[in-house]
């Protein structure tokens, strides 16, 4: 009865560590996951780089699925190249091994499982009693309490196996032993969907002395490739960029798997000869670095190939024969992440076409370019109108989020075209008037700036220029406001003419708001597609 008391503890700690990982995970990504996803964008501009922003991303979030779903995201939305993503994938499993450091340092040396219980009631108390950031704080403190007193009923549970459980009742130290181990590894994975989970029950094991280390390293190596059967199934049904993601990430973790496999025994060698006091004392410290050094090494071995590798999945997983560029499929319906991109894509191009018109309607010689008005405005319409297909229930859901920032792009897009069909005139006299040269000009250089910020893809860089540049335009044209009003007052200008003027600034201050929040939410959009 007591063995199975202790049995049920070990399986409840792991229980346990798990959901404070989910916990921690959750509240991490509340916290910082849109400064971390637009860190991804802003920072990863070649596969190396790519791989620094995906393990500091990993390592700040305790989630590697977070980071690959956003660089699956941000391809989709094409925001990044396939090649990039890559780096971003590559160094998520760079990321993940902080877990393991953090389980062997703090879990083991330090043995916080009493001293954190204090922070599991301050974190849920936050939670519950408190709003926004001090709410996503309590929920990480409260997770980061529940993995330590995981850990601890691991060790707890565990520790009256430790003259029972020996390294002997595990496949022998061969290479079909550690084969044996490494499948094991997979399937442990496998079924509780957390290689976290599997790491801490490894090296608790590992600690308790019922597993060599040999053994416990490939069990590690095991966890680390299947992580890749979840990614796997999540390309079920996924756009081309969602299935090249995925099979890149099982191919490159079977390939640092396999060479893990073969390294374990001249790394073994190299502690027993250089540090063997070290190795027989501290076994899962030694595991932790193996780790970290096995995913270290496959980065470095991979990154100069990235471009090739790109190229040979884009091969494997070639882009269907139907294109959905502009295409407004009903098709693209089944898969809403695809569908909402394609219809951000075409709202930046309908939004750059209109920021052209509107120079030509200002008498701008750069970019200006006229347009059918009669075309645009079906355009408009079919985007409206695909847009308007796209239900959502789950109102919790980033895709709904990006929805919602969609609709307002659309519904500024709208306004600002209507403002320059309808009030035409009144930009026809802005360009014409010589008391408003200035406020013209400056309002040209917003567009202008607006439109190369757009064909580099810098959203977050375009929503903090518009919104400070709509500020310092308000601010003058009401001054000129004032001005116009002095010379009407005194008979310079009559008040017909005044009245133009003052529709003219009127019109560029409310199409300057437009601009303004068009860029703010495709910005928004762009944050949540990587969500």
């Amino acid at each position: 009865m007591h063995s199975w008391t202790t049995l049920s503890q070990a399986f409840g700690g792991i229980g346990i560590f798990i959901l404070g990982m989910i916990i921690m995970t959750q509240g991490l990504h509340a916290l910082a996951g849109d400064t971390i996803r637009n860190a991804l964008i802003r920072f990863t501009k070649t596969p190396t780089t790519g791989v620094i922003t995906g393990a500091v991303s990993t390592a700040v979030l305790q989630s590697s699925s977070a980071t690959t779903v956003a660089a699956v995201g941000f391809v989709s939305a094409g925001l990044l190249t396939f090649p990039q993503a890559l780096g971003i994938i590559f160094g998520a499993n760079i990321g993940t091994t902080i877990t393991g450091w953090m389980v062997a340092l703090l879990g083991f040396k330090l043995k916080l499982g009493t001293l954190v219980l204090p922070f599991i009631l301050v974190g849920s108390s936050l939670k519950l009693f408190s709003k926004g950031k001090a709410a996503d704080i309590g929920f990480a403190i409260a997770g980061f309490g529940l993995i330590f007193v995981g850990i601890s009923f691991m060790q707890e549970g565990m520790s009256v196996y430790k003259d029972i459980i020996s390294p002997e009742y595990f496949p022998g130290d061969s290479f079909f032993g550690r084969f044996e181990l490494f499948l094991l590894g997979i399937l442990v994975t496998i079924i509780t969907q957390s290689s976290s989970a599997g790491v801490a029950a490894t090296l608790t094991m590992i600690y308790g002395g019922a597993i060599s280390f040999e053994q416990g390293a490939a069990l590690v190596v095991g966890m680390d490739v299947g992580t890749t059967v979840t990614a796997a199934l999540a390309t079920i049904g996924g756009s081309t960029e969602v299935k090249r993601t995925g099979f890149s990430h099982v191919v490159y973790n079977i390939f640092t798997g396999i060479a893990a496999l073969f390294l374990i025994a001249p790394y073994t060698l190299f502690f027993e000869s250089f540090a063997p006091g070290f190795f027989m004392q501290q076994a899962e410290i030694v595991l932790v670095l193996f780790h970290t050094f096995f995913n270290f090494l496959g980065v470095i071995a991979i990154i100069p190939f990235t471009i090739p590798f790109a190229h040979l999945m884009e091969k494997i997983i070639p882009e269907p024969k139907q294109k959905y560029i502009q295409d407004f499929d009903p098709a693209l319906l089944e898969n809403i992440p695809l569908a909402l991109s394609v219809v951000q894509k075409s709202l930046e191009n309908e939004f750059k076409t209109l920021l052209r018109y509107m120079l030509y309607l200002l008498g701008a010689k750069k970019n200006a370019h006229k347009i059918n008005l009669h075309t645009f405005d079906k355009l408009l319409d079919e985007t409206q109108n695909f847009l308007d297909k796209i239900n959502l229930k789950n109102t919790q859901d980033a895709n709904w989020q990006r929805l919602i920032s969609l609709i307002h792009v659309i519904d500024h897009l709208q306004r600002l075209f209507d403002r320059c069909r309808e009030d035409e005139h009144k930009a026809l006299f802005l360009q014409s008037s010589p008391l408003l040269v200035l406020e013209k000009n400056q309002f040209i250089g917003l567009i202008q700036t607006s439109l190369q910020l757009l064909e580099k893809t810098s959203l977050q860089e375009l929503a903090n220029y518009t919104q400070q540049s709509n500020y310092d335009i308000d601010r003058k044209t009401e001054q000129k406001r004032e001005e116009i009003t002095l010379l009407m007052a005194d008979g310079t200008v009559s008040i017909d003419e005044g009245t133009y003027h003052l529709e003219a600034i009127r019109w560029l201050q409310r199409s300057s708001v437009h601009i303004t929040r068009i860029a703010y939410h495709l910005q928004q959009a762009l944050l949540n597609a990587g969500k």
